[in-house]
């Protein structure tokens, strides 16, 4: 990869060898590799080893999970808040395992609506719940920084399974809890 950047600073107009870019490709290597990291994590690995029966069949929210991800189109970052609700059917997942997940699929060359749809189906598949809901909150920097360079603008989408899209109060009821602040 490194040897990929250095061609791609030169087609740029720049020196790979000048002092200040002599580790960038080192450097954008790591940082890829991290930023990439959601690829060599399993999804269901991390629910399998958190699953519990209990007896608990109301809605379970935890919001404002901070993430960031690299847009595929552009490479570019994409950020925001994740707020993820499920309600149980006999089984529950250990609460961080909820953050985790965002981070696996946010940690991959994504589009947001694919990654809104990625989280909600791995709980729905795994834990068979009554519904899950999702909604992604997020700042695009390929729509700031070049094409439309739009300032401000939020990309929100949403992903409703179960309950959450046939209850028209169990999704209210989520909506009103994402939105209070804490």
């Amino acid at each position: 990869m490194e040897e990929h950047i250095r061609q791609i600073l030169k087609a740029i107009g720049e020196d790979p060898d000048r002092e200040g870019l002599q580790k960038t490709p080192q450097r954008v290597a790591q940082a890829l590799s991290y930023l990439t990291r959601g690829y060599a994590m399993d999804p269901e690995k991390v629910i399998n080893d958190a699953l519990y029966t209990e007896d608990y069949e109301e809605m379970i929210v935890q919001k404002d999970i901070d993430f960031y991800s690299l847009c595929e189109h552009h490479m570019l970052p994409f950020f925001g808040k994740a707020h993820v609700a499920y309600i149980p059917h006999h089984k529950i997942i250990g609460i961080s395992k909820l953050a985790r997940l965002v981070d696996i699929y946010a940690r991959r060359l994504q589009v947001q609506e694919r990654m809104t749809n990625q989280i909600a189906t791995i709980i729905m598949d795994k834990l068979d719940p009554l519904g899950v809901a999702v909604v992604i909150e997020a700042e695009h920097l390929c729509m700031r920084m070049r094409g439309v360079e739009k300032q401000n603008a939020y990309v929100i989408t949403s992903s409703l399974l179960g309950a959450f899209r046939t209850r028209q109060e169990t999704r209210n009821e989520f909506m009103t809890l994402i939105r209070q602040r804490t």
